[in-house]
């Protein structure tokens, strides 16, 4: 959609909004079980690998100046990528609708006008962010992003002032579970980062900073989530604004930090439909996805996405590995072919061998074997074919 060079401190400054997400405390509040030291140690852990990948994922894009989904040509071929292109759009629909349900839930919470209301509230503004366009947002990203940032702050304080836990440990969540479940937040956003990283004036830098700045906000909110649940026992987010006193701010915080993080999706669809054909306009195609995602969040019920998160994981993870044994190590293209069916076996058998591993509690996890596991398969087809050649 738009074309210009974007700074390190406008990467990382997109990245921090990303990272601050009522989804992201939502989630938190799932590790509550292992208790605080266990449950932090967990999502560092998941977020060094998942934001390591992302950085990957990222610095391809960001090195031949593509967006995320004309990257997976280079391992897939021009159509194989239609593939991935539409499964991304439609988990960027998913995504938006989830945000918006979860931020028009906990802000009925604190103001109650109706969720569906504060539904077409947080759309509203989703398509005047998009209309505004990423090289405009620069003033109003920092003003916002200042103003979340003193009001998580604030939130912190609240939450941990008390100090005395009230949750109580226990075993119905694993530590290897827990792991998996950092790693797929930041996993989420893998087909998307390169949307971000192919405009910026120094690819690598803006890359590094946009995965460590949010590497380290998400964890934040993840433990600001965590915390909310073992400290003050809540894990309904509008009451544990109200129970922090926030009242008006905390009303900001649940709108503002879902529409910066739900624009990034929207805008994503719009791109990545442009990967589909030079004929779809990106700009109209991502008010489309703000659209259908607030009918969506309007109309179904949202609150679990455990299972959603690793459905894009088992697309996605196995996909990225073989973009990173390609381009990484192989240091080869198939962008020239219509199918690189080899690469496309690859990926089903990655994805299987994801759902798999879902089913064994691995210390880190399962995303991490099954892409170590998918970039292995690669090198030894790679060189196989290699030597046939």
């Amino acid at each position: 959609m738009e074309e210009k060079r974007t700074s390190v401190f406008e990467n990382g400054l997109i990245w921090f909004g990303a990272a601050v997400s009522i989804a992201e405390i939502l989630t938190g509040t799932y590790f509550a079980p292992l208790g605080f030291q266990k449950g932090f140690l967990a999502i560092v852990i998941g977020h060094i690998i998942g934001c390591s990948l992302l950085f990957l994922a990222g610095l391809i894009g960001g090195k031949v100046r593509k967006s995320a989904m004309e990257t997976v040509r280079m391992s897939f071929g021009q159509k194989g990528s239609f593939l991935f292109a539409i499964l991304n759009i439609l988990q960027l629909v998913g995504w938006t609708s989830i945000m918006i349900y979860d931020g028009a839930l906990a802000a009925n919470g604190v103001f109650p006008a109706g969720r569906w209301v504060w539904c077409l509230v947080i759309g509203g503004l989703i398509v005047v962010w998009l209309f505004i366009g990423l090289k405009n947002l620069g003033k109003v990203n920092i003003v916002a992003m200042a103003a979340l940032f003193v009001l998580t702050l604030i939130l912190c304080k609240v939450i941990f002032g008390a100090g005395n836990p009230v949750g109580l440990a226990d075993d119905s969540l694993s530590f290897g579970a827990a792991v998996e479940l950092s790693v797929t937040m930041p996993l989420s956003w893998l087909p998307l980062i390169s949307d971000y990283t192919r405009n910026a004036e120094k690819p690598v830098r803006a890359t590094a900073v946009s995965a460590l700045v949010y590497g380290v906000v998400s964890c934040w909110m993840y433990v600001i989530g965590m915390g909310a649940a073992i400290y003050a026992g809540e894990y309904d987010i509008a009451q544990i604004m109200m129970k922090a006193g926030l009242g008006v701010a905390g009303l900001l915080i649940i709108v503002f930090s879902t529409v910066t993080t739900t624009f990034l999706d929207a805008y994503s669809a719009g791109i990545s439909g442009e990967a589909l054909s030079s004929r779809i306009n990106g700009k109209w195609l991502a008010v489309g996805a703000a659209i259908l995602g607030t009918a969506g969040a309007i109309l179904f019920p949202m609150e679990n996405i455990t299972n959603f998160l690793y459905l894009i994981g088992s697309v996605f993870a196995p996909m990225i590995a073989i973009l990173i044994a390609d381009f990484f190590i192989l240091k080869q293209r198939w962008d020239d072919r219509a199918v690189c069916v080899r690469n496309m076996i690859i990926w089903v058998i990655g994805f299987i061998l994801y759902r798999y591993l879902m089913t064994v509690d691995i210390i880190v996890g399962n995303t991490l074997p099954d892409m170590v596991i998918t970039i292995l398969i690669c090198l030894i087809v790679g060189k196989v074919f290699a030597r046939k050649a």
